[in-house]
């Protein structure tokens, strides 16, 4: 396995792939979408959907039966994205899960749950760092529950980012949580914004991280899309050298051969889809981001719209619309959004950095 360790430890390392632009096949004429009145967000797929109608009646049975299931297939990734939506529901409707950690408080669905929601609560406050540390224990427990499971060690990681640890410290961390699972997608993305919020501007380091890590993962994986997390921060950011258009270009082209992989218009690939359209439109590939429009179906996502307006599903439909409008009138290459205003292209600057709301 490429040792992405040193990636984490100094930067130094090159990226020994820099990915094959294969581009996305193009959409076909007259390219039919869902009319916006179909289009919903954030959709939780059939099996959380489940669990979260339980919750809401105040049943944790469902939560800990979808839960488990992921445990025992590996199936790392699911829990993730079902941790962290429910613990974000636990948030304004607590009682289920209050209750759970009663009648089972060694559970370690319920403790890694708990353990979101804790992180969740501080992580907007200005003493975000001290109460962080406030929560350690408890992140500690879920560690500790399941010696197996990865997914906790992602709020470790993240833990770590928030109350601003050193570089050593994180190491460590993250050199635990790759021995659990070396391709999982959500250790990867709490490193890769450790390495963004430590080293502000340093993108092009940021890139090797992301491009080795999608080098040596499997096909299938959803870390091969960590490259386009890359060029997300990058392109959203504003600060630090220019980075190389090639090198954008083929973060996007190696997401949209995953994307080609996953099932169509389903709501789990939804968040890779809506963030790879996000990424092509800001480097004028219209075309490209119309066929990830016509993949994603309905199926809207709060991020990464949620970094340009405070109604990210009015935001979707407006970029889908004026995609859609500029490539069936063969007018692709223009970088405008739907109110005339100039994207951020690459190379420009911007000042000011916005924290990531997803974290």
């Amino acid at each position: 396995m490429v040792d992405t360790m040193a990636l984490l430890h100094a930067f130094t390392r090159t990226s020994r792939a820099r990915g094959r632009r294969t581009g996305t096949p193009p959409p076909p004429a007259q390219t039919a979408l869902p009319a916006d009145d179909e289009v919903l967000l954030d959709v939780p797929d059939d099996a959380l959907g489940r669990a979260l109608v339980g919750a809401a009646a105040g049943d944790h049975a469902p939560a800990a039966e979808l839960l488990v299931a992921t445990r025992r297939r590996s199936a790392w990734e699911h829990r993730d994205r079902y941790v962290r939506r429910l613990a974000a529901f636990s948030r304004s409707r607590p009682e289920w899960l209050d209750a759970w950690r009663t009648r089972a408080p060694r559970d370690p669905d319920a403790l890694l749950l708990d353990a979101q929601r804790a992180v969740d609560r501080v992580w907007d406050s200005p003493a975000r760092a001290e109460l962080l540390r406030e929560v350690s224990p408890l992140i500690g427990e879920a560690v500790r529950a399941d010696h197996r499971d990865p997914v906790p060690w992602r709020r470790v990681l993240d833990h770590a980012r928030g109350a601003r640890a050193g570089h050593t410290y994180f190491e460590e961390l993250w050199e635990a949580a790759v021995r659990r699972a070396p391709h999982h997608q959500g250790c990867h993305v709490a490193a890769l914004r450790y390495l963004a919020s430590s080293w502000h501007g340093s993108h092009r380091e940021c890139f090797d991280f992301a491009e080795t890590a999608a080098q040596d993962a499997p096909e299938g994986s959803l870390t091969q899309a960590l490259p386009l997390r890359a060029a997300f921060g990058y392109l959203t950011d504003g600060c630090g050298p220019p980075v190389e258009r090639a090198r954008l270009d083929a973060a996007a082209d190696r997401a949209a051969v995953l994307s080609a992989r996953l099932p169509s218009a389903q709501p789990w690939p939804a968040e890779l889809r809506n963030l790879l359209a996000h990424v092509l439109v800001r480097l004028g590939r219209r075309r490209d981001a119309l066929e990830q429009f016509r993949l994603t179906g309905p199926y809207a996502t709060s991020f990464p719209w949620d970094r340009d307006a405070d109604d990210p599903l009015g935001r979707f439909l407006e970029v889908r619309q004026e995609v859609h409008r500029a490539v069936e009138s063969g007018a692709e290459t223009t970088a405008t959004d739907a109110s005339g205003a100039r994207f951020r292209r690459p190379g420009s600057e911007r000042r000011g950095r916005p924290e990531p709301r997803d974290h």
